[in-house]
């Protein structure tokens, strides 16, 4: 077994390549090559995803339309008598007009400003939120675990949609949730509300990734060197779940979305006197749709569209960060 070891390690002279003077020979093979950071093997796999490149695109592209409203319409969203009242769509009003002759084009670009912040605000908060309460659940254990996953459970258990529409009522009949939400109809106490139940999923995925790890060795030995629970938490297990809970806050973000649509859809949501969102939009041309069907079909194009390049995102960011495919040849 030695001669057999001894006979593949010969190099015969004559294989070796001519040398310039100062030149040297790389004989392991990769010692040449930088080693690429994790952050880097993620966008190529995120690359890889077309329709999740695609989806990106296309989402920068709505929020640009949203936060620049002002400068792509001459109209404000409130202003009627822009045009005759339910006109189609023409080169004067792109989107056609509703009602009152308020411009749909319009409507739809600051009804995507309120609708995505409620979505993104929504996203943020309770995926802070969820992570706290599963992290804690999940290190800590034992009764601490069970109180915390079981009022989880309970919030799970609710149905959302009726819950949601007796809290949007609160602020107009009790004034401490006036005090604590905002106003009737606010997008403050869309906000509230929503991020009340959206927590939930966040806590269960983040706690489940930190039962696993908090076993590791790395997690004993940041407990052998004297440091704290709040920073092995913090600098060491949540970090390791950044993956999952950047994946499930992008899916947050189309189910705020959704939600808050459907809610001012049934009008329990965001006042669609003062402020429009792609949800009363939908309310509003309800009632118009035999006639004026374009009153529908944009705010609900804009819904779709956004809410499906938000999913095939987050499908792209979960093929990313996924910490199985980190072998995988990028």
């Amino acid at each position: 077994m030695t001669d057999l070891f001894r006979e593949q390690a010969v190099v015969e002279p004559d294989a070796l390549p001519e040398l310039t003077p100062g030149e040297t020979l790389d004989v392991a093979v990769g010692l040449s090559e930088k080693p690429l950071t994790p952050s880097r093997l993620a966008w190529r796999r995120f690359r890889r995803h077309k329709l999740a490149l695609i989806s990106a695109v296309i989402l920068f592209i709505v929020i640009m339309l949203a936060v620049f409203a002002p400068l792509l319409t001459p109209y404000t969203p409130t202003q009627s008598g822009t045009g005759p009242a339910l006109h189609g769509p023409s080169s004067a009003h792109w989107m056609g007009t509703d009602q009152i002759g308020r411009d749909v084009w319009t409507q739809v670009l600051y009804g995507g400003r309120v609708s995505l912040l409620v979505g993104i605000a929504v996203a943020l908060i309770s995926t802070a939120f969820g992570t706290i309460v599963g992290a804690i659940a999940g290190y800590y254990g034992k009764w601490v675990d069970n109180l915390l996953m079981r009022v989880t459970d309970l919030f799970l258990a609710i149905p959302l949609l009726v819950i949601l529409i007796i809290g949007s009522r609160l602020p107009a009949r009790q004034e401490w949730a006036r005090t604590v939400m905002g106003d009737d109809k606010s997008v403050r106490a869309v906000v509230f509300i929503l991020t009340f139940f959206f927590w939930m999923p966040v806590a269960r995925v983040v706690r489940g990734l930190i039962l696993s790890l908090k076993e590791k060795e790395f997690v004993e030995a940041a407990r052998a060197s004297g440091a704290s629970n709040l920073r092995i938490m913090g600098q060491h297990l949540v970090p390791n779940c950044t993956g999952q809970i950047v994946v499930n806050t992008t899916l947050s973000v189309a189910a705020a979305i959704l939600t808050e649509s459907a809610l001012s859809f049934l009008g329990f949501g965001v006042d669609p006197v003062i402020t429009p969102t792609w949800g009363n939009l939908l309310n509003t041309g309800n009632d118009f749709q035999s006639i004026a069907p374009w009153m529908i079909w944009f705010p609900g194009l804009a819904i779709v569209i956004t809410v499906l390049c938000v999913n095939f995102l987050g499908d792209g960011l979960r093929d990313a960060l996924d910490p199985k495919q980190a072998g995988l040849s990028a």
